[in-house]
């Protein structure tokens, strides 16, 4: 979480816009060095939730068969994915955290081309996969414009699920004077001027170390498109849900001066807390031999231990909300996605089919009447709904475990998640999520559970 004092990452995302004159490229290669076809095949838009979003994931066997295979192979089975066959080329890259350069071996992977069904302000990408100990992965996106020009490759994330081979991170000062990014979300700088983003690929890079048999293997690789208009309020809806989940209770806040080296926990430890406690809904958890490193003298280890693997080194936080959703992906037939919801609508029918929602947002000290504290950006877990409609969370900015649960009333809840304009403490307009969530679910999820996530726009 973030205090109302402190400027939210994503009220800063327009200073990336003219941060650089272009992306950061691939250390394997510059931004267009990969061989294409003439015409990159096209995916058709998918179905947008409440006409302002649009995800598409590549998850079959048939999605990693298609696409541009440089040295990758899709695989099947009862989850197919993607992993490096024959490597195309070797690379040395200066991890900026350690200041080590290795040598990778690397393959590539690019998606075709997805046309989005609502042109898009905003896109954030998010996937799924293992990084066995030698080997790591980068997403990058490439996008069209409504003029007819393009982004350049823009570097999403370098990611491995441990740290002993790079350290984890976005990539800062990504620009074109059109677009940027801003740790993990892609945003047109002027939304006002019309501009939008009307179609993208998403290109993996998979490395190894030379000679190595290992690989990544990557189940899941997607993007949320969406323009949510500036809004700073929404409308209000109505109730239609009385149901509470069984969700585990984690405080952030008995982890106050915890490892300083991944943000000192309490506070700053919000995403990664709320992360765990629907891990463990899902009945997945890091064994003993995951957390020997934790100081045996920290309640709730497993929590120290999600703060450490979503932690984002340029970022210098754990609230990166890709990598959140990736290190859910590590346990065992787990997915994780970040999306945006339309209205708390859709958030009962997942609540109702059995699953459980992180939801972002900020507000002021006493636009949330119970919460006690404001924030620039704080991570919680819905779990249900009162009779009333009320909101029922796990709020991890809670001073015990004990009193994570909370009631929250709808109205207040429903403004503060998903506007995307909001007053800070000083009169000044900053920016708002405007619905962002995560989403973790079984690989194999139910029939009504399908259903449920197929309703607010996920496969």
């Amino acid at each position: 979480m973030t205090r109302a004092e402190q400027p939210s990452r994503r009220s800063l995302l327009a200073v990336a816009v003219t941060a650089a004159a272009a992306g950061a490229s691939s250390p394997a290669a510059t931004a267009d060095s990969a061989a294409r076809p003439a015409k990159a095949p096209m995916t058709a838009p998918s179905k947008a939730a409440s006409g302002l979003m649009d995800n598409r994931a590549w998850t079959s066997y048939a999605d990693w068969s298609g696409g541009t295979a440089e040295g990758t192979r899709a695989v099947a089975g009862d989850r197919p994915g993607l992993v490096l066959g024959t490597p195309e080329g070797r690379t040395d890259y200066r991890d900026p955290h350690t200041g080590r350069t290795a040598t990778w071996e690397y393959a590539r992977w690019t998606s075709p081309v997805h046309r989005l069904a609502v042109p898009s302000t905003e896109v954030i990408a998010s996937w799924n996969a293992r990084t066995p100990a030698g080997t790591w992965l980068q997403v990058d996106l490439k996008g069209t414009y409504s003029d007819g020009t393009s982004t350049p490759w823009y570097v999403m994330g370098r990611w491995a699920a441990g740290d002993q081979d790079i350290r984890r991170t976005s990539v800062d000062d990504q620009g074109d004077g059109k677009s940027g990014v801003r740790t993990d979300t892609f945003s047109i700088g002027d939304p006002a001027s019309g501009l939008r983003l009307v179609s993208y690929r998403l290109r993996l890079t998979l490395y190894r170390k030379p000679g190595a048999e290992v690989t990544p293997t990557v189940w899941r690789l997607g993007a949320l498109g969406s323009d949510v208009p500036d809004r700073f309020t929404v409308p209000a809806s109505t109730p239609g849900l009385a149901r509470e989940l069984t969700v585990p209770r984690y405080s952030q806040e008995i982890h106050a001066g915890q490892y300083p080296e991944y943000d000192n926990g309490g506070e700053a430890w919000c995403s990664p807390t709320s992360s765990q406690m629907i891990i463990e809904y899902w009945g997945r958890r890091p064994t003993a031999e995951d957390l020997a490193w934790v100081d045996p003298e920290y309640a709730d280890p497993q929590v120290c231990h999600a703060a450490r693997h979503t932690f984002d080194h340029q970022y210098a936080g754990c609230g990166n909300w890709p990598f959140n959703a990736a290190y859910a992906a590590t346990y065992k037939d787990l997915q994780g996605v970040v999306t945006r919801l339309g209205s708390l609508a859709d958030l009962e029918t997942l609540i109702a089919a059995g699953v459980p929602v992180i939801t972002s947002q900020s507000f002021l000290k006493g636009e949330l009447t119970g919460a006690g504290y404001g924030t620039a950006g704080h991570l919680m877990t819905v779990i249900g709904f009162t009779a009333d409609g009320d909101v029922i969370a796990n709020d991890p900015a809670s001073p015990s475990n004990s009193a994570v649960r909370r009631v929250y009333r709808r109205r207040e809840f429903e403004n503060i998640w998903l506007r995307t304009k909001r007053y800070n403490a000083a009169g000044k307009v900053v920016s708002g999520t405007g619905g962002v969530c995560y989403l973790y679910f079984p690989a194999h999820p139910t029939a009504r559970r399908r259903e449920a996530l197929a309703a607010v726009g996920i496969r």
